[in-house]
């Protein structure tokens, strides 16, 4: 029987993620948008796409959540944009309604579901999810760390001049400025960056990759990013349903690891077909430790903003 996978949100990322799922070929995707038709359109679009590139994918758009039951990951992008003369707080405000009401519908009809947050602020959002959905903490992933990482990465391997499947490296803490890019642990074909690019030059990479989704949002002059993300997304979504066990930087709901409690923040998880698996601890610098706990901070107070 084939898997079942879910996106709420029918916008740019939502949608490229449902179109690189199909052409997984190893599950059938509902994509859910509460615009009237459009998620039928696309859908449509891309069932028809499926001849030419040699997908079997059903590809169904809805407006019904009742479509979208006994899913096996749900992927949730939907949500509000920020508009002028809104400030950050409304926005999370906004944001939190939508993703409790989208909570409450997933759970009901997929209530085995494990679902992966991509909706901005991302840390905080996962929380929202986790505290109305009542699961347990290995089924509310977030997506951020493999996007970061994924960044960090690209900007390494351009700067030496290698192919990016050489460079490892991870980037910790919350989707924001406050990311914490491990630089001390990042290897391009097993040699430490530091052997390779001046410290100057890799603080400037650092700052890039925490600038990544803002550098993007300046250059397209109205939207954001979506082929990165959303291919982020799909390589969680691979680990699950085919319980590769990778290890990921995902935002986890932290208790005691790294010393941090009750908080959703990026770290190493490996995940399998159960969602979390094992959160992974690396040894930190005391320097890494408090950037990283500055940067769970900081999600701190946006729980907080939202009475949680």
């Amino acid at each position: 029987m084939r898997s079942k996978i879910t996106v709420v949100g029918a916008g740019f990322v939502g949608s490229t993620l449902v179109q690189r799922l199909a052409e997984r070929d190893y599950a059938d995707v509902v994509m859910f948008d509460i615009v009237p038709n459009m998620p039928q359109g696309k859908a449509l679009d891309m069932l028809q796409a499926g001849p030419v590139l040699g997908y079997d994918s059903l590809v169904t758009g809805t407006n019904d959540y009742a479509d979208t039951a006994n899913s096996d990951v749900v992927v949730v992008t939907s949500g509000f944009p920020r508009k002028p003369g809104m400030s950050r707080d409304d926005l999370l405000k906004k944001n939190q309604e939508i993703i409790a009401q989208v909570t409450e519908q997933v759970v009901k009809y997929s209530p085995n579901t494990i679902m992966i947050m991509v909706t901005n602020p991302l840390d905080a959002m996962a929380h929202v999810a986790l505290h109305v959905s009542g699961f347990p903490r290995e089924r509310v992933l977030g997506m951020a760390g493999v996007l970061d990482t994924a960044r960090f990465r690209t900007f390494i391997a351009q700067e030496v001049g290698a192919s990016v499947r050489d460079v490892q490296a991870y980037v910790l803490g919350g989707h924001g400025d406050t990311m914490v890019p491990l630089s001390r642990m990042c290897t391009v074909a097993g040699v430490p960056i530091a052997q390779l690019i001046p410290a100057e030059r890799i603080e400037q990479i650092v700052q890039r990759t925490r600038d990544g989704g803002a550098e993007i949002v300046k250059l397209l002059g109205n939207g954001s990013a979506y082929f990165a993300p959303s291919a982020s997304a799909l390589q969680m979504v691979d680990s699950i349903i085919l319980d590769k066990k990778m290890i990921l930087p995902s935002a986890i709901y932290l208790k005691g690891e790294y010393g941090i409690n009750d908080l959703f923040v990026g770290v190493p998880a490996q995940l399998g077909a159960k969602g979390l698996e094992k959160v992974i601890e690396v040894e930190l610098s005391e320097q890494e430790q408090a950037a990283l706990h500055k940067s769970a901070g900081a999600v701190k107070e946006l729980v907080n903003v939202m009475g949680m």
